[in-house]
């Protein structure tokens, strides 16, 4: 029997991509191999988001040869819809294979307890630093019929959360005929018996709606989380970044969502070091997340990527000033999110728990609904339950709980 491996870099859609790739391969008869022993066939599915995700996915590029010279090597993803020649002259590179269309749908997720669904793909904005809607075209979206098709697939294999992807998911149901939207997608997998929770991926500000909000308030199902990327709090820096929205939206939007849903987690990216970003640019950006007080901040320095506008840009920002920027945004983030931690202590709350504690035997890992990472102690197997526990101490990212 015929055996493969897959390296996976980047995003949810990526990790979607390589499972409907997973799944085609075992049709075909093939083993995957997933400890240190060499393989017949090596899928890279790369990704292009940073200049250290191109590097990354070179070096399981070099490795794959290195740990078989005589297997093929198929690479695959973001970076190879890019530079495909590059890539090619790889040494061991036997295909690069574009991403494709109309992909059938998964029917599991390898070592997921919550399965990601891409129901987007593509991007309409053109934000100036971004490569990806230049790789991954503009938006395309899969039919309700297909979503609920494969929704039902999932659950039927015992999954009790499944979170909703794109590569700007906000955009969902706009190409279709007749057109549609993200709402309807929740509320039609809302019905779906043994489903117990729908979350949802990245969103932009301009694609969370009233509505949205108001049926988050009020759903069973949905996630109280939103995952908005910022990336900057400074309106001139957003103009520069093409990005559509300013402090006002952003401060309004978030202060609206947690006022109508109590509790909810807001997590998002922010960029430091954008070309042009002065001192008084970046203290704009510290205000808006101290006035909007995010459960979590992702911080990026800028990665200047060739064939984006942002790359002709002169005025850029030393290192020096971007890893002290970066350092004082990651103090703020610190203290954001044990702010955040610190109002649930003594709750309690429903967790879904995924697996075992890495580096603490005995413990169990999950998360509650607006994204508290949470652990517990037990013997017993509680992967994939759902399980009341009362939140009691906090450790890093993540609070210790007592089952109740």
């Amino acid at each position: 029997m015929k055996t493969f491996k897959i390296y996976t870099l980047g995003c949810k859609v990526n990790q979607y991509d390589t499972q409907v790739i997973r799944e085609e391969y075992q049709r075909k008869g093939y083993l995957e191999i997933t400890d240190n022993g060499p393989a017949d066939l090596y899928i890279v599915n790369t990704c292009t988001v940073t200049s250290s995700a191109d590097k990354k996915s070179r070096y399981f590029i070099h490795h794959a040869h290195r740990e078989n010279p005589n297997a093929e090597i198929v690479v695959t993803g973001c970076y190879a819809q890019l530079d495909a020649k590059t890539l090619g002259k790889i040494p061991g590179v036997t295909k690069v294979s574009r991403i494709k269309e109309n992909l059938p749908a998964i029917s599991d997720f390898q070592d997921h307890t919550r399965p990601f669904l891409k129901i987007q793909d593509g991007c309409n904005n053109s934000c100036t630093y971004c490569k990806v809607h230049i790789v991954r075209g503009n938006s395309r979206s899969k039919s309700l019929t297909k979503v609920i098709t494969e929704s039902k697939q999932l659950t039927a294999k015992g999954f009790k959360e499944i979170v909703l992807c794109g590569v700007c998911l906000g955009l969902y149901g706009q190409d279709l005929k007749p057109t549609s939207d993200l709402l309807q997608v929740i509320k039609a997998l809302e019905k779906i018996k043994g489903l117990e929770r729908i979350r949802l991926s990245s969103l932009e500000a301009w694609d969370i709606t009233d509505e949205l909000i108001d049926h988050l308030a009020r759903s069973k199902k949905l996630c109280r989380h939103f995952h908005i990327p910022i990336q900057s709090g400074d309106d001139a820096v957003l103009k520069k970044m093409n990005r559509r929205s300013s402090f006002k939206l952003y401060a309004s939007l978030l202060k609206t969502a947690q006022k109508k849903v109590p509790g909810i987690g807001i997590s998002t990216d922010i960029m430091v070091g954008f070309p042009g970003e002065t001192d008084d640019n970046f203290c704009t950006t510290i205000n808006l997340l101290k006035t909007v007080k995010p459960m979590r901040i992702h911080i990026f320095p800028y990665s200047q990527r060739a064939g984006t506008i942002a790359a002709s840009y002169q005025d850029t920002v030393p290192a020096k000033i971007i890893v002290e920027r970066f350092n004082k945004m990651k103090a703020l983030a610190k203290a954001s999110e044990l702010a955040f931690m610190k109002r649930f202590l003594n709750k309690t709350m429903l967790v879904l728990f995924e697996e075992r504690a890495k580096g603490q035997p005995g413990f169990w890992g999950g998360h509650t609904d607006n994204y508290l990472k949470v652990r517990v102690a037990s013997s017993q197997n509680l992967k994939n339950q759902l399980i009341q526990v009362k939140l009691s101490e906090i450790h890093g990212d993540y609070i210790l709980a007592n089952i109740c």
